[in-house]
């Protein structure tokens, strides 16, 4: 279970590293966006994305 987590966590830091490494520019625009959004805003993105990897997550489970 924690070498499943690390490998998890190291696989998020690559994909959050990505924007930043190749277009410095958008990644800055793109944050700058995200500061002048309201806080429900913000809540709605998270619980997209989470929702998104839970889905991702039951696919793969049920697919095997």
């Amino acid at each position: 279970m924690g070498t499943t987590f690390l490998l998890a966590l190291a696989l998020m830091l690559i994909l959050e590293g990505v924007l930043p490494f190749l277009a410095p520019n958008l990644w800055r625009d793109t944050f700058r966006r995200i500061t002048q959004m309201s806080d429900g805003q913000i809540r709605f993105v998270g619980l997209s994305s989470m929702l998104i990897g839970l889905l991702i997550l039951y696919a793969k489970t049920w697919l095997q």
